[in-house]
């Protein structure tokens, strides 16, 4: 059974850091691309970023490049989300997600498979 248990969400406030945990197991990763998405209240569920599990190829959404990084721990089968200068805006819901059998880094939710419950992050102003 695969399971992918986000953790580390939050409440901050504006200009602090978090970092998102997503444990991964269940079936063997290193084939996949793993992703984070965000949900805000009213809104479509959101790319955020994106990582090839074997060669730690990544990508970001526009509105986190040079804030956020996507990592991948092997040894603990463990994806993070190092997320610095916060806003307000990146209040969302944040999944963790899993694209088995790809390189290419899908920016799309439907693409992905697997998903976890999600970890609630907080910025307040």
């Amino acid at each position: 059974q695969v399971q992918l248990v986000e953790s580390g969400g939050g409440l901050v406030q504006t200009g602090e850091s978090l970092t998102l945990s997503c444990a991964a197991s269940g079936r063997t990763f290193s084939s996949d691309v793993m992703g984070w998405f965000r949900q805000a209240p009213g809104k479509e569920r959101e790319f955020v970023a994106a990582i090839v599990w074997s060669d730690g190829n990544t990508r970001y959404a526009d509105s986190v490049k040079g804030r956020f990084t996507i990592s991948r721990d092997n040894a603990k089968n463990t994806v993070y989300l190092q997320m610095n200068s916060l806003k307000p805006e990146d209040t969302a819901v944040y999944y963790c997600a899993a694209r088995p059998d790809t390189s290419v880094l899908f920016t799309t939710f439907r693409w992905y498979k697997y998903w976890g419950q999600g970890t609630q992050v907080t910025v307040s102003s």
